[in-house]
């Protein structure tokens, strides 16, 4: 057996994009995308879907060297969806840039991607100029193609010089040759996505992942989720978080149904789902609370599977939703692992514990999916893992095919990550409990998770440190009922400073530096913050205060802490 050898009929590249061939032969005239504008609705099947994804590739391997990439600008419409299979197919890597964040942090991701390409939201042009603006003079922009719908028809564009504009989104795809033989990757390991870590500004992390990776994380993301053949998948989370966690591709895999939608509150999410028999959804938590806390007259008249993640849903939020009709899974991923790799895998026995029982239960991360080979919670120091009691705290790490390549351009941070003791050290802090489950206790580089988005303490804290009248800035996550937690800032103020600025001003200053999201909800204004015999601040002593406070009211103490 040993002088058996691998042969070109077993060493075919794996690669999510081979999925929508067979959905096309398998599903052809089953719907792939329903989308509704403001005044029509579209609906193409899985068959329309392939060979608009092949006209688009064509034309888009054009435009583009391979290897190259093409970034998107755009919410959760059928164009968003398309470019996850086109982009690719076409040899490109595929960039997807989060509609949230500001033109400043947008601009520096387009210059370290190196982007050639952007495929923008017409509601996003301007956030995308006045990006492309900020562009160092020598330095080529990338150029623009416009995607439009019929709301483009009640939202005039601004005017746009046209060496930016080279077409539209479907002009292209008229364009583009139904017949084009997609470039499939030389080797498995290709790249095939480059996602920027949440709250990315001065020192962007670009996370790369390549077509093997993201094969394995699509398949397990139906396969731990149980996602049946021909489910309705309603997209409330947004694609360009880590690909919608495989999602687009899983889609094509089961056959299923995408309801697109370009923006949502609770009405129109009940809405979809009674209109559409919404069987499967991802939600940030934010999401979840938003459809517990809106009045409904009646349960729903099926069962709605949410997989959701960042913190856990409070027993009474699971309480409510399950009342409604809503089945609950509880995961957790990073942008480094493409997706959901822990997941809560509920056990039938559990189902007879009391509300506040399962609440717990729930409330931990769970055991790896099958994509990965170990999870483990070791010392970060040793690599020894830490005693299986539920209480000794260590770093989270993993081992398997759907952790990422590396980060783009920064062999340092990638080798820090990824080469220690064969392990990918997540920076997550949490706890392994005596059944094998994991639990997350903290985040080593102070992430805090606000309606979905991921933001770090030390951007925001950067932004407080510029304010003249500051002297010391610290910024924790505070729990919250709706966004799952908010930034709490800590602020003390120079001596010389006067008048003193008030909460209400500070938090002006950092919207005018940050994108909203990122401004701190709570500032809190102290003395002196508290601090080790080395000077460091003492940031579990803030997070405990910041657990205290009931309101966002400014608050101005002269105790020393």
């Amino acid at each position: 057996m040993d002088q058996l050898k691998p042969s070109p009929a077993n060493l075919c590249p794996l690669t999510p994009l081979t999925l929508l061939e067979r959905a096309a032969v398998v599903n052809g005239d089953c719907p792939s995308i329903i989308y509704t504008a403001t005044t029509t609705t579209t609906t193409y099947t899985w068959a329309q879907t392939h060979r608009r994804c092949l006209q688009l590739a064509s034309s888009i391997s054009s435009l583009v060297k391979r290897s190259q990439v093409v970034s998107v600008v755009a919410p959760n419409t059928p164009a968003m969806y398309e470019l996850h299979f086109a982009v690719p197919m076409s040899g490109a890597i595929l960039n997807n840039i989060n509609t949230r964040l500001d033109a400043h942090t947008i601009s520096i991701i387009l210059r370290h991607g190196e982007s050639k390409l952007i495929f923008v939201d017409h509601l996003s042009v301007s956030l995308t100029l006045q990006a492309l603006s900020l562009f160092p003079p020598h330095l080529p922009k990338p150029l623009l193609i416009l995607i439009t719908d019929d709301e483009h028809r009640s939202t005039p564009i601004p005017a746009v010089d046209n060496k930016y504009f080279l077409d539209t989104y479907e002009n292209l795809v008229r364009k583009g040759n139904p017949s084009f033989e997609w470039v499939r990757p030389a080797s498995e390991w290709a790249p095939m996505v480059l996602n920027y870590t949440s709250g990315t500004t001065s020192s962007p992390k670009g996370v790369v992942h390549s077509h093997r990776g993201l094969y394995i994380v699509t398949l397990v993301s139906i396969i731990d989720w149980s996602v049946p053949k021909h489910c309705v998948y309603l997209w409330t989370l947004p694609m360009f978080h880590s690909n919608g966690w495989g999602y687009p591709w899983a889609m094509a895999a089961v056959g299923g149904t995408n309801i697109c939608l370009r923006k949502f509150d609770a009405p129109k999410i009940y809405s979809s789902i009674r209109a559409h028999n919404v069987t499967h959804m991802c939600a940030a938590p934010v999401v979840l609370n938003m459809l517990v806390n809106h009045p409904i007259s009646d349960p729903l008249p099926h069962p709605v599977h949410i997989l959701t993640g960042g913190a856990p849903p409070p027993s009474s939020v699971l309480l409510r939703a399950e009342s409604i009709g809503f089945l609950v899974c509880h995961g957790y991923g990073l942008t480094e692992t493409g997706g959901v790799v822990v997941s809560c895998a509920w056990k039938p026995e559990w189902n007879k514990y009391p509300m506040t029982e399962k609440a717990k239960l729930k409330a931990r991360q769970g055991v790896r999916t099958i994509g990965m080979t170990e999870v483990d919670v070791v010392d970060p120091d040793s690599g020894s893992p830490v005693k299986r009691d539920g209480s000794e705290i260590g770093e989270i790490v993993f081992k398997g095919g759907c952790v990422m390549l590396g980060y783009f351009k920064d062999p340092e941070s990638t080798a820090k990550c990824l080469k220690k003791n064969g392990w990918f050290f997540t920076g997550d802090v949490g706890v392994m409990h005596p059944d094998g489950y994991l639990e997350i206790k903290d985040r080593s580089k102070d992430v805090i998770i606000t309606g979905g988005e991921n933001l770090s303490s030390v951007e925001v804290e950067s932004v407080l440190y510029a304010n003249p009248a500051v002297n010391e800035a610290a910024v924790v996550a505070k729990p919250d009922e709706f966004w799952g937690e908010t930034p709490c800032a800590f602020v003390s103020l120079k001596s010389d400073v006067s008048p003193k600025p008030t909460e209400k001003e500070i938090m002006e200053y950092c919207r005018e530096n940050l994108p909203h999201y990122m401004v701190p909800k709570t500032v809190v204004f102290k003395d002196e913050l508290p601090k080790t015999s080395t000077g460091k601040i003492q940031k579990f002593v803030l997070r405990e205060i910041a657990k205290a406070i009931r309101s966002s009211s400014s608050l101005r103490t002269t105790s020393r802490m």
